[in-house]
């Protein structure tokens, strides 16, 4: 099996997030994409981050129409900072080692990726593909060759942060987020009160 793993915050997950995941997919012809929310982000320790289990339903509820996603709770369910290399760990374990994993995340995320814990590990549990992203600029972050893929995504130029300010400032979303995520925020009032 080949499975892409797209890890994230999905604070909220919107349509960039659900583009990059299929074309992804195509690119590598993935048997399947899982989303993996992050439990407790910890780049993010400097902000203010949705509760989990809200960021965890929104993405199943942003997957369900497509047959390819699928949703883990690995990260949500393990207690203290996620880690990449946990993620990994975790579902190497799960899947077994004939499964090729294909970890897929944001050109700004991989160009910091020398920063991560166990960085060789990471490499060595998944090919690493950097897909586009909102104002970054795809660039090389010096990793060993045949270790990563950079994929331009069809033009979505839509971020979860945007899509907080927006949500605050009373803005629309539609269009932005899935039907159903537009109608969870709405529901749980969630990104109305940030600073």
């Amino acid at each position: 099996m080949r499975v892409g793993v797209m890890g994230g915050t999905f604070d909220p997950i919107h349509l960039g997030h659900l583009a990059a995941a299929s074309e992804v997919a195509h690119h590598f012809d993935l048997t399947s994409v899982v989303f993996v929310p992050a439990g407790s982000p910890w780049q993010k320790a400097d902000r203010q981050v949705s509760p989990a289990e809200d960021r965890y339903l929104m993405t199943v509820v942003a997957t369900a129409t497509d047959p390819r996603f699928t949703v883990s709770r690995a990260d949500v369910d393990r207690s203290g900072p996620t880690y990449t290399v946990d993620t990994l760990r975790d579902l190497r374990a799960e899947w077994g080692a004939d499964t090729e994993l294909f970890f897929i995340t944001g050109a700004d995320a991989l160009n910091d990726i020398l920063s991560w814990r166990d960085t060789d590990e990471v490499q060595r549990l998944a090919h690493l593909v950097g897909v586009t992203r909102p104002g970054h600029v795809l660039a090389d972050p010096g990793l060993a060759p045949g270790t990563v893929t950079l994929l331009q995504v069809p033009a979505l130029a839509i971020s979860s942060s945007d899509v907080r300010a927006r949500v605050q400032a009373g803005a629309p979303i539609s269009y932005l987020v899935p039907p159903g995520v537009e109608s969870y925020i709405a529901k749980r009032g969630l990104y109305r009160d940030r600073a």
